[in-house]
């Protein structure tokens, strides 16, 4: 039979029992080594969090520490997005200010290129002159449609 289909008979569940703990010997070399600053130290020091852990895992706190879970993966996900955002706001507010350059300058150049004087010249290679006579109104008699 192949080694991967033997399986074991799954024992009994285990409940959250008081662990025992082993005496532990403190060796006096050990004492005299260790006299530096350790940030750790300090903080296992202030921060004993050892009597939560006596009986097992406190499983009643898990429901609030999953919220609170939830809620920072939040706040950082939405920190994130707050500054991709932010990011692509200023590419733009840039992109619309190049725009706006282009098109003063092409209005600029349009209201200068439909000038009379501008178009005169311009198609006075085409054999158009400027007409100096006033225009004239014609006028049809009401019967004659």
């Amino acid at each position: 039979m192949a080694p991967n289909l033997m399986t074991k008979k799954a024992a009994a569940p285990k409940g959250n029992t008081l662990r025992v703990k082993p005496e532990e010997k403190v060796k006096p070399e050990a004492n005299a080594k260790n006299k530096g600053f350790s940030l750790f130290k300090w903080l296992d020091k202030y921060t004993n969090v050892d009597f939560l852990f006596q009986e097992g895992v406190p499983t009643k706190y898990l429901p609030h520490v999953l919220f609170l879970t939830g809620i920072t993966l939040f706040y950082i996900g939405n920190t994130h997005y707050a500054e991709k955002t932010i990011r692509k706001i200023a590419k733009i507010k840039v992109e619309t200010e190049d725009l706006r350059a282009d098109y003063t300058t092409l209005k600029s150049d349009y209201m200068g290129a439909s000038k009379q004087s501008e178009v005169a010249r311009n198609v006075a290679p085409l054999g158009l002159v400027e007409s100096s006579s006033p225009p004239y109104q014609v006028e049809v008699a009401a019967d004659e449609y």
